[in-house]
C-alpha cells in the first residue's frame, strides 16, 4: 500500500550555527520523513546529536576533509536498504558532497553541488562534476527510480532569479555551463518538482546575505527536488518554506506517494 512521504532539504549552512537558531523546534514543527541537509561543515566528532534531540530519526553523513567545509547529511525515520557516500572519484570524492540512501521502491540522492566560486574559478571543475553526477543519476534510475534534491547551485531559466540578465554568464549559479548541467538531467528523465505544480510562481530558495538581499527579495532558486519522470504523477506537493529563517537558504520539500 502506498504511503505518503514529507521530504525536505535545507542549505543550513553550518549545523552548529544551525542549533543555535532554534533548528531542533524547526524541525519538529516542520515534521518530515526525512531531511535532507547540505553544508553541515562538520566532521562526525563535532557533529550536534541530533539523534537524541530529534527522536525518531537515524542521521547519515558525509563529511569533507577540510574541517569546516561543505558536507551532507540526511536525517530519516525509513531504515533504508543501503547508503552509499560520493561519486566513486576520488577528485570528487574529498568535500562530502553526496549522499545516496537506497529504500524499497526508490532511491533518495542528497547533493550540495560545488560553487563555481569567484570569477568562475571553479567552473571548468564544475562542469567535470556535473557529467558525472548524471552518470551517477543516470546508473540508479535503471535500477529503481530517484528522488534527487539538494543546492544544485544553478538558477535553471529566467524565472528562478531576481536579476537575470544582470547575472547571466557572468554570476557563478548562471553560466551557460551551469545551465546546461542541470538542462541535461532533466534531459535525462527527469522533472522538475516544483516548476511542474508552480509553472509561473516566482519563489526564492537562497538570498545573498549582503545588500539586504532577503529583506528585498532578491533571491535565487537554486534548491530542488527533481523526480524520475515516472514518480512525477505520484508528487502530490512541492513548495519552498522561505519564511523559515536562520540560514541563507530556505527548506525546500515535496510530499510524494511512494
Amino acid at each position: 500500500m502506498a504511503k505518503t512521504l514529507k521530504i525536505l532539504s535545507w542549505n543550513v549552512n553550518g549545523i552548529r550555527a544551525q542549533v543555535g537558531k532554534d533548528f531542533y523546534n524547526t524541525v519538529k514543527t516542520l515534521n518530515p520523513d526525512l531531511l535532507c541537509i547540505q553544508e553541515t561543515k562538520a566532521q562526525p566528532e563535532t557533529m550536534p546529536d541530533l539523534k537524541k534531540e530529534l527522536n525518531g530519526y537515524e542521521l547519515y553523513l558525509n563529511s569533507a576533509v577540510q574541517k569546516g567545509y561543505s558536507g551532507t547529511a540526511v536525517l530519516s525515520r525509513i531504515k533504508p536498504q543501503g547508503v552509499t557516500l560520493d561519486l566513486g572519484r576520488e577528485e570528487h570524492d574529498q568535500e562530502g558532497r553526496v549522499i545516496t540512501l537506497e529504500f524499497d521502491s526508490f532511491y533518495l540522492v542528497n547533493v550540495y553541488v560545488p560553487n563555481s566560486g569567484q570569477e568562475l574559478k571553479r567552473l571548468d571543475y564544475r562542469k567535470e562534476w556535473d557529467r558525472e553526477l548524471l552518470a551517477h543519476l543516470r546508473k540508479l534510475d535503471l535500477k529503481k527510480p530517484v528522488i534527487f534534491t539538494g543546492d544544485l547551485n544553478v538558477a535553471h531559466e529566467p524565472i528562478d532569479l531576481a536579476r537575470p540578465d544582470e547575472n547571466y554568464n557572468k554570476t557563478a549559479g548562471y553560466t551557460q555551463v551551469e545551465i546546461d548541467g542541470i538542462k541535461k538531467i532533466l534531459d535525462s528523465g527527469f522533472t522538475d518538482t516544483y516548476r511542474m505544480l508552480n509553472k509561473d510562481r516566482v519563489q526564492y530558495s537562497y538570498w545573498s546575505m549582503r545588500f539586504r538581499a532577503r529583506e528585498k527579495n532578491l533571491g535565487w532558486r537554486i534548491d530542488y527536488f527533481l523526480v524520475s519522470n515516472r514518480l512525477a504523477n505520484k508528487v502530490k506537493d512541492a513548495y519552498i518554506l522561505d519564511q523559515v529563517m536562520g540560514s541563507d537558504h530556505c527548506p525546500v520539500g515535496i510530499e510524494i506517494e511512494v
